[in-house]
């Protein structure tokens, strides 16, 4: 019975501990990424501006091919809207806050079963024959202690992700 009872303090103290560290950790991510596309930001811009394309190029539909999408709103720009419900990559909704044709999206993005929400914003700055695509996603973990230990690896995590889509947007734009 002793052991039980230094084992669930010992448990206890554990948790206590974990939390109190957990407010210590930074509450706010930030991932950003960049590619260099040999194409036109007009070429690139179609590609990021409809909901419907991002299918073609983001690794987490290519990861579950049984991804549920249904998509909402306008059919691309500001008010375009998506979700997605998956087994592998959860469930989420994106929608496009603002557009500047051929230069930027901006958008708001929510998992509910974890309560995120981010911003992201992806930028296109023609650079001669090339463009300069930039992906940023940044937010709060909230008051959750326990959640904010996630931002220890959000940037790998995430960032790969990111790194692949444009990896595959790249090889999409560039396509004659």
């Amino acid at each position: 019975m002793r052991i039980i009872i230094k084992i669930l303090i010992g448990l206890v103290i554990l948790i206590i501990a974990t939390a109190l560290i957990g407010f210590t950790l930074p509450k706010q991510f930030k991932v950003q990424r960049t590619a260099v596309i040999a194409a036109p930001a007009e070429k690139i811009y179609a590609l990021i501006a409809e909901p419907k394309n991002w299918p073609t190029w983001g690794v987490w539909n290519q990861r579950d091919p049984q991804m549920k999408v249904e998509f909402s709103g306008s059919a691309n720009g500001a008010g375009a809207k998506w979700s997605w419900q998956s087994k592998s990559e959860g469930n989420g909704v994106m929608e496009f806050s603002a557009a500047d044709p051929n230069k930027q999206i901006n958008y708001n993005l929510s998992f509910a079963a974890t309560g995120m929400e981010s911003q992201g914003v992806l930028s296109l700055t023609p650079e001669g024959s090339n463009t300069r695509v930039v992906w940023t996603n940044e937010g709060e973990f909230g008051k959750n202690p326990f959640i904010r230990y996630f931002g220890l690896w959000m940037d790998s995590l995430v960032g790969k992700d990111f790194e692949k889509s444009l990896s595959n947007l790249k090889t999409l734009a560039e396509k004659s």
